[in-house]
């Protein structure tokens, strides 16, 4: 922790249905991606931290999975990493989208509210989408009646409208106390996941239905060559659910994987500020989304899955 009379902050959650926009919001408040995003829901698998410093204030957020109905045991410990998100910060950041009526995730994130006295700010996100803006007025009205929200915040995660304001409202959150981490810090997660998470992003975003949920990617080795040529070297391996998923990850003659390859790549070298020889691997590890063992080697806490 760093000490400062004037320095204040806040450890807040962000939570919401899945595919809302919070990974998006993330990146979007942070200015830079630490968060993978897709148009597939429950793309956010575990707790996200990203860190915000602007003069005085740090905001510390952490990133949820989307509130969902369990399906295996993944998603039996994506649920108890939002409810644990909830119970153990400062505020929360609730994030709907825009023109949507509240589904029964939001009310039962709001009882979690009530019941924990917590602070809550509300971002209406993805209003870049409406036509009549109008539709916010009564949505507004709607979900105001439900909890006595600390604000209520239009936005858009994606043109970046009304993120600053979302921001200066959080920042009323912050307590006194100083810094818990060094002001040019921006993420918790270690450079072998946030390298696996972009290329589960592409995955995500270019295998078709069910096919990517049954995916994890783990980085078998990352290192910078001592050669002094300035390039990294990453071998990861995808793994999947059945050998039918393997087919059409790699694609025919290879182009899927050399797809994915490639875009992933492109974005490692933005992110890392480097020059990036990623290798890749397909391999089957039949129903590892209900296998404790195999999600303890993927690197999910392993507290979760204690009956």
């Amino acid at each position: 922790m760093t000490e400062n009379s004037n320095d204040k902050s806040a450890f807040i959650a962000i939570v919401g249905r899945p595919n809302v926009g919070k990974s998006s919001l993330l990146n979007a408040m942070l200015g830079q991606k630490v968060a993978i995003v897709s148009n597939k829901p429950q793309t956010t698998r575990t707790r996200i931290m990203g860190v915000l410093t602007e003069e005085e204030y740090q905001l510390v957020f952490i990133d949820t999975p989307g509130l969902l109905k369990p399906h295996n045991r993944l998603g039996e410990y994506m649920v108890k990493s939002v409810s644990e998100s909830v119970a153990g910060v400062d505020a929360c950041l609730l994030v709907v989208e825009a023109d949507k009526k509240i589904a029964p995730a939001d009310l039962d994130l709001i009882e979690k509210f009530k019941s924990l006295g917590m602070p809550a700010v509300l971002a209406i996100n993805k209003i870049d989408l409406l036509a009549d803006k109008s539709a916010l007025i009564s949505q507004i009205t709607e979900i105001s009646q439900l909890y006595d929200f600390e604000a209520v915040v239009p936005i858009s995660a994606l043109d970046g409208n009304g993120v600053k304001d979302l921001t200066a409202e959080l920042e009323r959150l912050a307590m006194p106390g100083g810094h818990f981490f060094d002001d040019d810090m921006l993420t918790d997660q270690p450079e072998r996941v946030l390298a696996g998470e972009i290329v589960r992003e592409k995955l995500l975003r270019l295998c078709d239905k069910e096919v990517p949920h049954g995916i994890a990617v783990v980085v078998e080795k990352m290192h910078e060559r001592e050669d002094k040529s300035g390039i990294t070297d990453i071998d990861a391996t995808i793994f999947c659910e059945k050998e039918s998923h393997k087919g059409i990850v790699i694609g025919k003659n290879g182009a899927m994987l050399k797809k994915v390859g490639s875009f992933a790549r492109s974005d490692m070298e933005r992110f890392f500020d480097c020059k990036i020889n990623l290798q890749l691997w397909v391999k089957v590890k039949e129903d590892w989304r209900n296998r404790a063992g195999a999600l303890r080697s993927f690197g999910f806490d392993s507290t979760n899955f204690d009956k």
